[in-house]
């Protein structure tokens, strides 16, 4: 019995209770703070140090059996409390005086037998159903629940005048449990129920029903019963209790839950009803017992619009399918919705139906389902979702006559098309198509209603959608999810798509192009495709960022690189890769521009700078000091007298002795000079040979007056005489002033070979590049010579 309560309040009270806490709940940040969950906890009692702002406290599914004054009085802003599935057994409403915003109270499935009353005005949800009351527990307190919207009672006895205390109340909802109210023999008993909108009636479920009590109410609009045992015996109980609930004109939704009975009692329930102001006849969870015959029926007019019949169970073996069938195919209704049973068949009208709407889904209905049936032309909505439906071509001629059909759903079937010399055959008239969960293929496209709108194909075995599809220029939605397409549809097909759901495929390169050439497209939802990060997507990802994110459905999260493993998981929208990499003309051109700008930038610095003369004096240096580790210094000490001779025209003398000889003299070096190391008495040219052999090195100063002088061309003969008769590099030439070539004088020939060949220094201008012109100087002479003097020579 337990398990029977805890189904019928998951049933009916789950939506009503999550509705009424998510729109009471004061949210907040930190909701810990505000809602705590004690529920299935093993509790005894009612836990101590409750957090002081709790506002929904769960404690259901415990061994609850005694609340007092004290365990929640300091709870002051307390707005839901959840107390049902406890061992309650005794109650005093006044402990809830403290908690004056308490809009939530259920107290179900107890053992409560007493309830002392007291006014809780913010209460708007009350249940004390499933319990162990005798009568029902009202008391006058209870009228001054002005907000109450649910009530939940229970009761073995019941008295008109019962609910008088709330008859001024307009109640939304009132649960009254009769599980354990008893049947008194030949004495019928009445409720009044002045004043709600639905009423919840629960029996007992293993009891046959033989409750007899006649309940009036006003304004009643939805009435649900649950727990219905009926037999061919006690059907006629039922139809007579019935009768009272039934018969205010507001009555528009009726629904039976859980109910048991036989054939010929059920086809009784929908005699008796069909004349009745019911416009909703819901029926979940029936069973069919006994046996399965012809019935008569009498499809008289009715206001019922609609029966929905859910999760039926047949007990029936052998009974003849035409009778069970033929009750619901000649219904005179609009819609007609029976789901989760086992039906084989469904029979087509023998005229022209009514029906505008039928739901079969989770049946074994085959493909020989209305094939060749011309009475349902007022059909517009046909679902045969999760049936034994195998041939779409078949699928296409059962629509044929169906003229006002709009909607299809057939999914979840095994449906296939092979294409071979057939021509689908659908009724004009589809617009919304569902072929979703079948093991379709590319063939598909070739068989579809021709102005179908809106297409379903997800789950199926498509892996290409052909470009020469011709026929639908309609379409505008269409769902391809999780198939094994490689690449975006063109739109040239579908010239009217504004809706594409491809997502969970197998697009690894999507071309950028798609939005260009479905220029109507208004949502798009492509992620969680294996997406391979490389160049060829870098203008999809730039085209699919320009789009709104309105437009494009899970951008950027569920847009992910699948491959190379290196960018694995990284988000399209932070994938960057290079144009350079991704262009090789482009990489060409950047590596030639790139190089050619660096040459002249490196030619521009050394022309400013003037590198090429310090590269030259560098080089020198290097020259001179590998020349002068090579020098045998003991031939050379036995007759120099001089480091260095110096040859220069007497316009340059200036320079040579403010210059030259005062740097050259600080660094010990001993300079030979004509005006001062000339001796007396002998000729010019055999000074000129004396002074050049006793010198390790000839300094030159070359200037345009060096050329004019004739003294400074003998000396030059002499010292590049003696250079080849000596074998040795003794010559330094200084380029002091530049020297045109052509004002160098023919009897200079061998000047002009000498700059040609030998490698000059120049005397840099710029006081900054001088360093290096005389560390280039002193470099020639970086020989430990040990000369002789004037003196040792005359000894």
């Amino acid at each position: 019995m337990t398990k029977d309560k805890d189904s019928v309040v998951r049933s009916f009270h789950f939506v009503y209770i999550v509705t009424f806490i998510v729109g009471n709940i004061i949210q907040s940040s930190d909701e810990s703070e505000f809602a705590v969950d004690m529920s299935n906890s093993g509790l005894t009692q009612v836990p101590k140090g409750l957090p002081t702002k709790t506002q929904v406290l769960d404690m259901s599914q415990n061994y609850i059996s005694e609340l007092h004054l004290s365990d929640i009085s300091f709870l002051s802003g307390l707005k839901v409390l959840r107390l049902s599935h406890n061992r309650i057994h005794c109650l005093d409403i006044s402990i809830f005086k403290f908690n004056q915003d308490l809009e939530y109270l259920d107290l179900s499935h107890n053992r409560l037998q007493k309830l002392s009353c007291h006014p809780i005005t913010n209460l708007k949800h009350l249940d004390l159903s499933f319990n162990d009351f005798d009568a029902l527990p009202l008391c006058k307190e209870f009228g001054n629940l002005t907000q109450l919207n649910f009530l939940g009672l229970s009761a073995t006895k019941l008295q008109q005048l019962d609910l008088l205390p709330i008859a001024h109340l307009h109640l939304n909802y009132i649960l009254l449990d009769l599980q354990g109210y008893y049947v008194k023999e030949n004495e019928a008993e009445s409720l009044q129920i002045l004043n709600t909108k639905t009423l919840h009636l629960v029996f007992h479920p293993n009891n046959l029903f033989s409750v007899q009590v006649n309940i009036s109410v006003n304004t009643l609009g939805c009435l649900q019963l649950t727990n219905i045992k009926l037999n061919n015996y006690n059907c006629q109980v039922f139809i007579k209790f019935l009768s009272e609930l039934t018969r205010g004109p507001t009555l528009l939704n009726f629904t039976l839950n859980h109910v048991e009975t036989t054939w010929k009692c059920l086809v009784r329930v929908f005699q008796f009803l069909w004349p009745r102001p019911v416009e909703y006849l819901n029926i979940y969870n029936l069973t069919t017992v006994e046996s399965i015959g012809e019935e008569d029926f009498t499809y008289s007019e009715t206001a019922l619009k609609a029966l929905k019949m859910e999760h039926i169970t047949n007990r029936v073996f052998l009974f003849s399918q035409t009778a069970l069938y033929r009750v619901f195919s000649e219904m005179n209704i609009m819609m007609l919705t029976i789901s989760d049973t086992p039906f084989i068949h469904m029979l087509c009208p023998e005229t022209t139906s009514t029906f505008k709407f039928l739901n079969f889904t989770q049946n074994v209905l085959t493909d020989s389902i209305f094939q060749k049936c011309s009475t349902l032309v007022r059909l517009e909505t046909l679902i045969l979702r999760n049936n034994e439906l195998k041939d779409l071509y078949k699928v296409g001629l059962m629509t044929k006559d169906m003229t006002s059909l709009e909607t299809l759903d057939v999914s979840w079937n095994a449906l296939v098309y092979d294409g071979h010399n057939r021509n689908c055959t659908w009724v004009g008239s589809i617009v919304v198509l569902n072929l979703s969960s079948n093991v379709l293929t590319d063939s598909v496209f070739r068989c579809l209603p021709p102005r179908v709108k809106v297409l379903d194909l997800h789950h199926n075995r498509i892996s290409n959608i052909p470009t020469d599809v011709t026929s639908l220029e309609a379409l505008q939605e269409l769902n391809v999810a999780f198939n094994s397409l490689a690449h975006f549809p063109r739109c040239g097909s579908f010239s009217g798509l504004s809706v594409l759901t491809i997502d969970y495929n197998e697009i690894s390169n999507p071309s950028a192009h798609f939005f260009q050439s479905c220029q109507k497209i208004r949502s798009i939802k492509a992620g969680n495709n294996p997406f391979q990060c490389t160049c060829e997507l870098r203008e999809f990802i730039q085209s699919i960022s320009q789009v709104s994110s309105e437009v494009v459905e899970g951008w950027p999260d569920s847009y992910e690189c699948d491959s190379p493993e290196s960018s694995k998981g990284t988000l399209l929208k932070d994938f960057h890769v290079s144009p350079l990499s991704c262009n090789t003309a482009l990489l060409i051109v950047t590596i030639g521009v790139t190089g050619l700008v660096f040459a002249v930038t490196v030619t521009v610095l050394c022309i400013y700078f003037d590198l090429p003369w310090y590269l030259r004096m560098v080089c020198q240096w290097t020259q001179t000091q590998r020349r002068a580790r090579n020098i045998n210094l003991d031939d050379l000490q036995r007759t120099l007298q001089f480091h260095a001779f110096i040859s220069y025209s007497e316009h340059d003398s200036a320079w040579v002795k403010n210059e030259l000889v005062p740097c050259l003299e600080k660094e010990d070096i001993r300079i030979c000079l004509h005006e001062r190391n000339f001796v007396p008495g002998k000729s010019i040219v055999e000074n000129i040979i004396n002074c050049i052999e006793k010198s390790y090195k000839s300094i030159f100063v070359l200037s345009p007056n060096f050329v004019q002088s004739e003294w400074c061309h003998y000396e030059l003969y002499f010292a590049h005489h003696h250079l080849f008769h000596e074998g040795s590099n003794n010559l330094i030439l200084i380029l002091l002033e530049p020297i045109p070539q052509n004002s160098i004088p023919c009897k200079f020939h061998k000047l002009r070979a000498l700059m040609t060949k030998q490698t000059y220094l120049e005397w840099p201008k710029e006081k900054s590049k001088r360093g290096i012109f005389w560390a280039n100087i002193r470099a020639a002479f970086n020989v430990n010579l040990a000369l002789i003097t004037e003196n040792d020579v005359k000894t």
